[in-house]
């Protein structure tokens, strides 16, 4: 018996990255799900939710597969940081998190599309980012054009000179895809890894 196919449903790079790691054939399918949360929900939820959606919108497209859906939402306090897009934006989020611990939450689904059994969790990490001038952020902004990220700051490269400390379970979910969590995951639908 062939072990089920592996769809990763998410166009992200970063996340694409992460799963080669695991070295198991896996087809990425785009999740197209609208990612806005209620003004209400906690980001952790958002994370959950907006996992748990991408997973089911490939379900249709992929009726007999293990289906990875993942989120990331980075907030400190009531604010959320999401992927800036633009340096002006970029500026405006690391002068917010110059000295503080921010939350990135990433949210996990694996959803076995043929028998519907979904197994969700979420894994936060703890960043704290040390106080930054206005040139060490011009800088790292020149250097490293992050607008894709949350938070302004990519950890897995020139980032990491902005922090003081990451906090967490899995490095890799910091990143965007919590691999420890997603291991364990797909050995209870009888995946062999390694």
């Amino acid at each position: 018996m062939s072990p089920p196919r592996l769809v990763l449903a998410s166009t992200s790079v970063y996340r694409r990255e992460l799963l080669e790691r695991l070295k198991i054939p896996f087809e990425v399918a785009d999740p197209a799900v609208d990612e806005s949360a209620p003004p209400t929900e906690a980001p952790a939820a958002t994370a959950e939710r907006l996992s748990a959606a991408k997973a089911r919108a490939a379900a249709g497209r992929h009726p007999d597969a293990l289906i990875i859906g993942s989120d990331q939402v980075a907030f400190l306090g009531e604010q959320r940081f999401g992927k800036p897009l633009t340096r002006e934006r970029a500026i405006v989020q690391l002068r917010a998190l110059s000295g503080q611990t921010v939350v990135f939450h990433t949210g996990l689904c694996l959803l076995n599309s043929a028998t519907g059994r979904m197994q969700l969790t979420g894994v936060p990490t703890q960043v704290r980012f040390r106080p930054l001038e206005e040139a060490e952020i011009a800088r790292y902004l020149e250097r490293e054009r992050p607008y894709h990220c949350a938070g302004s700051a990519k950890s897995e490269g020139l980032g990491i000179a902005l922090l003081e400390f990451i906090r967490g379970d899995d490095p890799n979910a910091l990143v965007g895809l919590p691999l420890i969590a997603l291991c364990a995951m797909l050995r209870a639908e009888g995946v062999e890894l390694p």
